[in-house]
């Protein structure tokens, strides 16, 4: 907890250095705006809002619960052509082709996940779990994500994420994949549920449980308060949870971001998404070496308005954090589930 040293990360085959005396120094860097506290329930002129004209001049229904439709600006696109060929392999280029949903999770824009109630973030999970099916069963990868908060890029706070299906494994899926695939062959277990059962057991690093579902701040976290939401049994994708998985993931997401909202008592923001087994071509595969989890990712380090940058050294040498593992997680292990509204 005191002096500096690297922690290993088996998942991407890297390292982080942990210096946590560093926390202790002076801030006299950027303070950012916290949160708008004024968003309006209801706006016409908001395009994620129930009615609203989006950019592409249709109109979104009278939408009750969760609401799904074709991004109006998609990174990706089914009708790609292919790229010219290369003259030389230092300039290699391959084709992209995919389909890019918005998911909006409520009519309503002053809400997040953790004002919902769980019967409203069930029904997040099963949209979730009904889009990765149907886009699955074409598209090798599905990647579901939420930007929430400005300082995360998210340029509206309506509460919504993104699902992006493509015709090629990403590098974190084709990253994951190969260190999950040599950790069962060479040990006989999944690798995360192997994780999930070693944090259960030490309790240092462990933030919530309950009967289907842990979080932990990675022992080899990045992000200040990042965490790791992992199922205890052996799931490969978010479609093959039962009815009563999704009941206590709804419970836990719900407790988890009521912790970081309270942690600094503000909106907190994050980037988080799913990784699971691949689909399309490889869902008749073994893919036994895989276990669905979630990465939750959140800047903030010490206050509502003092983040962290990955930047300097992280951009250029490593990954490096300013508090332990240890210390975040008991941090948020001891705030209230009350949200502090």
């Amino acid at each position: 907890a005191e002096h500096q040293h690297t922690r290993y990360n088996p998942l991407r085959d890297d390292w982080v250095l942990v210096s946590a005396h560093r926390v202790k120094r002076p801030w006299q860097g950027q303070l950012e705006e916290p949160p708008r506290e004024d968003v309006p329930r209801w706006d016409p002129n908001n395009p994620l809002c129930p009615g609203a004209t989006r950019a592409n001049g249709e109109v979104n229904p009278q939408y009750e619960s969760t609401f799904v439709f074709p991004n109006d600006f998609p990174a990706l696109q089914p009708d790609a052509p292919e790229p010219d060929d290369s003259d030389h392999p230092l300039f290699r280029a391959a084709p992209a082709r995919g389909v890019c949903k918005v998911m909006c999770f409520h009519p309503w824009s002053d809400l997040t996940l953790p004002l919902m109630s769980l019967t409203e973030i069930r029904a997040v999970i099963d949209a979730w779990a009904e889009l990765a099916t149907e886009l699955g069963a074409s598209y090798p990868w599905v990647q579901i994500f939420e930007n929430k908060g400005a300082m995360m890029g998210c340029s509206n706070p309506h509460p919504h994420c993104q699902v992006w299906a493509s015709s090629f494994l990403p590098n974190e899926a084709r990253l994951e994949d190969r260190t999950q695939r040599q950790h069962l062959s060479q040990h006989g277990v999944p690798m995360l549920l192997e994780y999930a059962e070693q944090e259960a057991r030490r309790k240092e690093r462990l933030v919530l449980e309950n009967v289907d579902w842990l979080v932990v701040v990675p022992y080899w976290a990045t992000w200040p308060y990042q965490t790791l939401l992992l199922p205890r049994r052996h799931v490969c994708r978010l479609q093959d949870l039962s009815e009563g998985e999704r009941d206590s993931l709804a419970s836990i997401m719900k407790r988890l971001l009521i912790k970081y909202d309270n942690l600094f008592e503000v909106s907190f923001p994050y980037s988080m998404g799913w990784h699971g087994a691949p689909t399309g071509p490889h869902l008749e595969e073994d893919c036994r070496h895989w276990q669905l989890h979630a990465h939750y990712y959140p800047p903030l380090l010490r206050s509502a308005t003092v983040r962290k940058f990955m930047v300097g050294y992280e951009m250029l040498a490593q990954a490096q954090r300013d508090l332990t593992p240890e210390q975040a997680a008991e941090c948020l292990r001891n705030l209230p589930e009350v949200h502090y509204k």
